[in-house]
């Protein structure tokens, strides 16, 4: 029987010198275990065991208290190997000591066959990297850069070290706190991905225990703020914004931003045109399946005014090769932030992507004779059910010419030509019957 009893080890205190600082305290157990104490008041537990005839000293990991674990009858640490565990209860570390107190007895190396056990199990980092390495062929530039930054900000910080075995609900909310309801758009993206992460553990063999459950994570998170949908200008009030911003010299952040929004792209598609992808003849942006982000390629209708954007942005023909918006390094995009920036030189606290959002609010009151289901394929999002898409042939490339031009009336009307920023019913009927 030990010496140590649960209540003791719960109330050691580091030892005391002479000058009454605070030192290191070991209690022994007997049969060469020991609790260390440092000055600091952390406890973990040391083995003392004899190899190839000298004394060495073998750390089993840091102290648990029995109280602590709150699981009820299912503890989710019963399925992790003792050899993996880094956190363990006196009765725990009692069982551990004596493992490798017979490998030792019986000539064996008991920390190399302790870090043997550990190593079959990686931490969340390795398997992070791992998971990221074998899924990242089906994923888009976008994600494969998001899933590993995102993680590495939010969730390595608090889980990267630990064995990806041994990581629960309370560990992933721990995680996730800092970033909740501050970022919630960010905080749901990680958590969706650790549990990417988790989930490719578990079919590597590297995770015995099942997944940690929804409905605990949300237990130990708060409700997040509602609203978290991209904010979005009013779609009147957008001509007069426009007007301004015309009216300021043409950089190519704020040409960027502009024909954004007068073709409803996500900044990604824009950022990533190229001259090749223009059509100025035929009026349309041919744009490409890699820059998209369902991966089909997509035709976008010009209206006069983003023509007009194009040419006053690079008037000389021969010029109009490569990226339209090429960033300050020679070959490479504007970064998202430069769009962002215009809105925020401005005064405004509206996202770039939330025009997509004015632009479908302004098709569906000003523009009710032409279908919702035009508006939703000028936005280049998957319309109708499968069996809908299977007869659907048409790109109903008429119809959204004449939505994309109305758009472009109202928002631009110096830019198109027309004065004013009324768009003619009349007009639009003729040209979607």
């Amino acid at each position: 029987m030990g010496k140590l009893t649960t209540i003791k080890v719960k109330t050691a205190k580091p030892g005391q010198g002479a000058d009454g600082k605070p030192t290191n305290a070991r209690l022994s157990d007997g049969a060469g275990l020991s609790l260390l104490i440092k000055p600091t008041g952390a406890k973990s537990w040391v083995l003392r065991v004899q190899v190839d005839g000298k004394s060495r000293d073998i750390g089993l990991g840091n102290v648990e208290i029995e109280s602590n674990r709150a699981f009820g009858d299912h503890d989710p640490l019963a399925a992790i190997p003792l050899m993996q565990r880094t956190s363990l209860t006196l009765a725990e570390a009692r069982e551990k000591a004596a493992a490798l107190r017979k490998l030792a007895k019986a000539g064996a190396d008991p920390v190399a066959e302790r870090d043997k056990e550990r190593q079959k199990a990686p931490t969340f980092t390795e398997a992070m990297n791992a998971a990221h390495e074998a899924l990242k062929a089906g994923w888009g530039d976008k994600t494969e850069k998001a899933f590993l930054s995102s993680l590495k900000d939010h969730a390595v910080p608090k889980l990267g070290s630990m064995k990806v075995g041994a990581i629960g609900a309370s560990d992933i909310v721990l995680a996730l706190a800092p970033i909740w309801n501050e970022k919630p758009e960010i905080a749901r993206k990680v958590r969706s991905r650790i549990g990417q992460v988790l989930a490719f553990a578990k079919a590597r063999g590297w995770r015995t225990e099942a997944l940690p459950d929804a409905r605990e994570l949300r237990s130990g998170l708060s409700k997040q703020r509602k609203g978290g949908n991209f904010a979005a200008m009013p779609f009147a009030d957008i001509p007069t914004f426009i007007l301004s911003e015309v009216a300021k010299e043409l950089g190519v952040s704020r040409a960027a931003f502009l024909f954004t929004v007068l073709t409803a792209a996500r900044s990604v598609e824009v950022r990533k045109a190229t001259w090749e992808q223009i059509d100025l003849e035929a009026r349309e942006w041919r744009r490409p399946p890699g820059i998209m982000k369902m991966k089909v390629p997509h035709v976008v209708t010009l209206n006069d005014a983003a023509v007009e954007l194009l040419k006053r942005l690079t008037p000389d023909k021969k010029m109009r090769t490569g990226l339209i918006f090429p960033g300050a390094k020679a070959g490479k995009p504007l970064s998202d932030m430069s769009l962002t920036k215009i809105l925020r030189l401005a005064e405004r606290d509206e996202t770039v992507h939330g025009f997509r959002s004015s632009f479908r609010d302004w098709a569906a009151e000003k523009m009710p004779t032409v279908p919702a289901m035009v508006a939703e394929m000028a936005l280049a999002h998957r319309v109708g059910t499968v069996t809908e898409q299977a007869y659907l042939r048409s790109d109903l490339r008429d119809m959204r010419r004449a939505l994309m031009d109305g758009w472009g009336r109202f928002v631009a009307p110096e830019l198109s030509g027309t004065g004013d920023n009324v768009v003619s019913m009349d007009a639009a009927k003729r040209s979607t019957g």
